[in-house]
């Protein structure tokens, strides 16, 4: 999994924008922030790297469970950035379904869609991490 540059840095940027959300952020990034971890350390377990072409069931529902939670963040909070982050959960989604219907997108496409959108979500969950924390700050709070 971590056998590469790319896949380290990766790894530094998920756990730092995580580690940020739960030192800083309040209960919604929090909850994002180890749902996300939580996903990121599943889809790791579940994915088949033999099974490149395939539809991999088990990294589909864990992103599937990702965009719930997503969208409960949504609903009960009155924050913005969920909504941009379960926009990009949501592309991650329609890939795998684009896969499920056998539309055969190349691997390439797919594969650089789930990355992009992924750090679309750590995007999100930064800037909105950021904007709690500089709120509770003008609060005096912190």
């Amino acid at each position: 999994m971590f056998d590469s540059l790319w896949s380290q840095v990766g790894a530094i940027i998920v756990v730092g924008v995580c580690v940020f959300a739960f030192l800083k952020g309040d209960e919604p990034e929090r909850i994002a922030a180890g749902a996300y971890i939580l996903g990121w350390f599943a889809s790791m377990l579940l994915q088949t790297d033999g099974e490149l072409y395939e539809v991999q069931w088990g990294v589909f529902a864990v992103d599937t469970a990702m965009l719930l939670v997503l969208v409960g963040l949504i609903w009960k909070s009155k924050k913005t950035w969920p909504v941009w982050a379960a926009a990009c959960d949501l592309l991650i989604v329609m890939s795998h379904v684009v896969l499920m219907i056998d539309v055969r997108p190349p691997m390439m496409a797919f594969l650089t869609v789930l990355n992009l959108a992924g750090y679309g979500v750590l995007i999100s969950l930064a800037i909105g991490t950021f904007w709690a924390w500089q709120e509770r700050r003008a609060a005096g709070l912190e």
